[in-house]
C-alpha cells in the first residue's frame, strides 16, 4: 500500500484525510493517508519513522502534507524544492522519491488561485488585490497571486518591515507580471480592491478586522484563510459592508488536489469535493444547533 499522511501539531482538526480518501476513491487510486502527531522540535525524526515504518510493513511512504508549525522544517529536510516553495520558503507538501530523496512543493497559493478563479468565479487578471497579513501564509500564496495577474497587490502588516521584506523577494514576480507591489502598514492601506485576502491569525484569534472597511469594493470579494467558525468574524464584516465573503476551506481541497495530483499524476474532481464537504459541514452544524 502507499502511504501518505499529514504531519502537524495540532493535527487532529485536520480534514486531510477525509479530502484525500475522497480523492483517491473518485480517482480509483489505491492508497491510505492518515494523521501523526508531531512533537515540537521533532519533525525530521518523524519524517524519518514514518518511512520506515511503513517500509517494515511491507508498504511505502510516498508523501506527507506539512501543517503548521513545521512548514519552515520541511523545506530545510528537502533535497530538492519547486520554485514556489523556495519563493515561499515554506513546504507544505513532501514527495518521497524511490531513491530517498525528498521533494518539496507548495500548495497552498495555487490552491487559493484556483478557489478564487474556479469555484468563486471571480478572475485575478487585472484585478486589485489587497493581502493582509506577511507572515508565512501570506508568503505562501502572494506569488501565485501575482502569477495570477493582478495588476495591484498591496500587502499590509502590523510590523510593516514585514510586509516589506515580503515584497522584495516577490519584486522579480511582479516585474515580470508587470504588476504594481506594494507595502504597508494596516491602518494605512490606500484605495480599495477588487479581492481582499486574509492571511493573519486575527480570525482564530477571535480579534478585530485589522483594516479599515474603506479597503472593501462593493461586490468585491473578502477570503480569509481560515474555515469554519474561525472565518466567520471576518466574513461577518465583509458581508456587512458590501463584500461577498468566502473562507478557506475551498482553499484546503484545491491545495490538497494540486498534492494528490503531484503525487499520484492524477487531477481530482476538486469542485466535487468541496461541495461534498461543504454539505457535510453544514449537516453537523444543524445537528449541533439545540432543540427548540
Amino acid at each position: 500500500m502507499d502511504l501518505y499522511c499529514v504531519m502537524g501539531n495540532p493535527v487532529e482538526h485536520s480534514r486531510s484525510p477525509r479530502i484525500h480518501a475522497r480523492f483517491a476513491e473518485l480517482c480509483g487510486q489505491q492508497m491510505d493517508y492518515g494523521r501523526r502527531l508531531v512533537p515540537l522540535g521533532a519533525f525530521a525524526e518523524h519524517i524519518a519513522a514514518f518511512r520506515r515504518e511503513a517500509a517494515e510493513r511491507g508498504d511505502t511512504a510516498r508523501g506527507c502534507n506539512v501543517t503548521v508549525p513545521f512548514k519552515f522544517d520541511a523545506a530545510a529536510l528537502a533535497q530538492h524544492t519547486s520554485e514556489r516553495a523556495t519563493l515561499a520558503q515554506a513546504v507544505n507538501t513532501l514527495r518521497f522519491a524511490d531513491d530517498g530523496g525528498i521533494h518539496a512543493d507548495n500548495t497552498d497559493g495555487i490552491g487559493l488561485v484556483n478557489d478564487i478563479e474556479r469555484n468563486a468565479a471571480v478572475p485575478l487578471q487585472g484585478k486589485a488585490l489587497l493581502l493582509i497579513g506577511a507572515g508565512g501564509a501570506a508568503a505562501g500564496v502572494l506569488g501565485p497571486l501575482l502569477d495570477a495577474g493582478a495588476s495591484r497587490v498591496v500587502v499590509a502588516n502590523r510590523t510593516v518591515g514585514k510586509a516589506v521584506e515580503l515584497v522584495r523577494l516577490h519584486a522579480a514576480i511582479a516585474l515580470r507580471q508587470g504588476a504594481a507591489l506594494e507595502a504597508w502598514a494596516l491602518d494605512e492601506v490606500p484605495g480599495s480592491f477588487d479581492v481582499v485576502v486574509n492571511a493573519t491569525a486575527s480570525s482564530l484569534a477571535g480579534d478585530a478586522v485589522p483594516v479599515n472597511a474603506s479597503v472593501l469594493r462593493p461586490g468585491g470579494l473578502a477570503v480569509d484563510m481560515m474555515y469554519g467558525p474561525a472565518a466567520a468574524g471576518f466574513m461577518a464584516w465583509a458581508e456587512a459592508h458590501g463584500a461577498t465573503a468566502r473562507d478557506g476551506l475551498g482553499m484546503l481541497v484545491e491545495q490538497a488536489a494540486e498534492a494528490f495530483e503531484i503525487w499520484r499524476g492524477v487531477r481530482p474532481p476538486s469542485a466535487q469535493v468541496l461541495a461534498e464537504i461543504r454539505a457535510e459541514l453544514a449537516a453537523l452544524a444543524v445537528a449541533k444547533r439545540p432543540a427548540a
